[in-house]
């Protein structure tokens, strides 16, 4: 076969092959597979995918692929041509279209899928497992299982010493917010999806950074809104840009990144700081701060600003920061901070949405937070996500000199790569995964056309120092 080979052929194949396997059988690796039927490693990796939607295999991250335990036959499928139909009824131009919901989830799809076992991962977003404070979680869960109450139904608002911790946390040394102000989410996707439904209206335009998170702009888009891009630069939005598009749009929110922003990087200067509140409040608008990266800030770094909530005493802030960056993708727990009657309006959405976040994981996050092992988790992640990130940038200068990182941030968990003009993303991103490096497009990172190409490095996902250095050796390669 070559690499024209459909994935259906390769999945016909594997399901052929699977007749001499026995129940619990590893299969040989992506990378023989790929050499047996001289396709492409994306090509192998959807036709298992393939077969363990169908319940024939099981993935194993790190391990390999295996053999399913076999079922009962389930029924036949009967004609589901009819769905075609009724999927596509319905949908009008003021509200979200219903199928862009699998158009805008494929670029968050991609960060949350694992490769191939031997594919290096420079694409993930959550910490690998020896990153994770696992034992401190451990503890947690187990104490908090024992707290009386913890099966009941928490306040909707979440549980109230929670969103103390979160006062304390978002609103810094002055106290300027309090618990009441705290709305508790299942995670950080979850409040921005709120803050963004609570806000603006189907049809709406929002104001987003650009480049900006490919998952912002897939729930503003699902939600019917339109995303208006600003550019960043290395201080951040460029503020005078943000006046002429609230101006040109008359939108009634800017969703930004102000601290260690995905994926630039780059840090909102202290000039352009009150300048962004500002000239929201002179439009009207709210400013939705995503404060995704504070608690991945590294241990060569001056302490970060304070947020934008901290000092916002006309409400303009809407504030999101989230537990699971800098814990486990399983810790799902985040929170909305907001003053005055914006409030009630995202209390309102997110019950509608959600009812409630379940009360085992408020009082698990709450037993971490107050154990000593969450100081020295954020200590030792600090130091380590320092160590990795100069671990990549010494590798891509050996590597790859020449090629720009448009910014060495000191926190966050990834670099984003500035690639020679002309360069085309998405074949590059198919010859580092046959290379053996898994890495992300700059493309979905643009709301409109991109101004130029890139290619965005997470080092938080590899095994160690020594696997990314193997990662961009790889990717090195793929560059020819």
């Amino acid at each position: 076969m070559n690499e024209r080979s459909s994935v259906q052929s390769i999945a016909t194949a594997l399901r052929d092959d699977l007749q001499h396997y026995s129940e619990g059988e590893k299969l040989p690796s992506s990378r023989a597979l790929v050499e047996r039927y001289r396709v492409s490693p994306v090509t192998v990796s959807r036709a298992i995918a393939t077969l363990v939607a169908e319940g024939l295999v099981v993935s194993r991250p790190g391990a390999g692929v295996f053999r399913a335990a076999r079922r009962p036959r389930a029924g036949a499928l009967g004609d589901v041509s009819w769905q075609e139909v009724a999927l596509s009824a319905g949908v009008t131009s003021a509200g979200g279209d219903p199928s862009g919901h699998v158009a805008g989830a494929r670029a968050v799809l991609a960060t949350l899928t694992p490769p191939p076992a031997e594919v290096i991962d420079l694409n993930g977003g959550y910490l690998d497992a020896g990153l994770q404070p696992e034992r401190a979680l451990a503890t947690a869960l187990a104490r908090a299982g024992r707290r009386t109450g913890t099966w009941s139904r928490p306040p909707a608002e979440g549980v109230a010493e929670l969103r103390a911790w979160f006062a304390r946390d978002i609103g810094g040394p002055n106290g300027s917010l309090s618990a009441s102000d705290v709305l508790i989410t299942a995670g950080g996707q979850s409040a921005l999806t709120t803050g963004l439904r609570a806000l603006a209206a189907p049809g709406a335009p929002v104001l987003v950074e650009s480049p900006t998170y490919p998952g912002l702009l897939a729930i503003a888009r699902t939600a019917g809104l339109r995303p208006v891009p600003v550019p960043v630069d290395a201080d951040g939005v460029r503020t005078d840009l943000l006046a002429d598009a609230f101006r040109a749009t008359g939108a009634r929110v800017f969703v930004c990144q102000p601290l260690y922003q995905n994926p630039t990087g780059a840090v909102l200067s202290a000039g352009r700081r009150a300048e962004v509140r500002a000239t929201a409040r002179a439009a009207g608008a709210f400013v939705i701060e995503d404060d995704f990266a504070r608690r991945l800030t590294h241990a060569d770094s001056p302490a970060p600003p304070p947020a934008l909530a901290a000092d916002d005493p006309d409400g303009v802030v809407v504030h999101v920061r989230s537990l699971t960056k800098s814990t486990s993708s399983s810790l799902r727990v985040a929170a909305l901070a907001a003053r005055g009657p914006v409030f009630e309006r995202l209390r309102a959405v997110q019950v509608i949405d959600n009812l409630l976040v379940p009360r085992p994981l408020q009082e698990t996050a709450i037993e971490l937070l107050s154990a000593p092992g969450w100081t020295r988790h954020q200590r030792r992640l600090a130091a380590e996500l320092r160590d990795r990130r100069a671990a990549t940038v010494a590798a891509l200068h050996r590597e790859l000199p020449g090629r720009t990182v448009t910014t060495q941030p000191r926190g966050g968990h990834h670099l984003w790569l500035r690639l020679p003009d002309g360069t085309d993303e998405t074949a590059l991103v198919a010859a580092a995964l046959r290379a053996g490096v898994a890495v992300t497009a700059g493309g979905p990172y643009f709301a409109a056309e991109a101004p130029a190409p890139h290619l965005r490095l997470s080092y938080v996902t590899p095994g160690g120092t020594a696997q990314l250095e193997e990662g961009i050796r790889r990717l090195a390669h793929a560059f020819g």
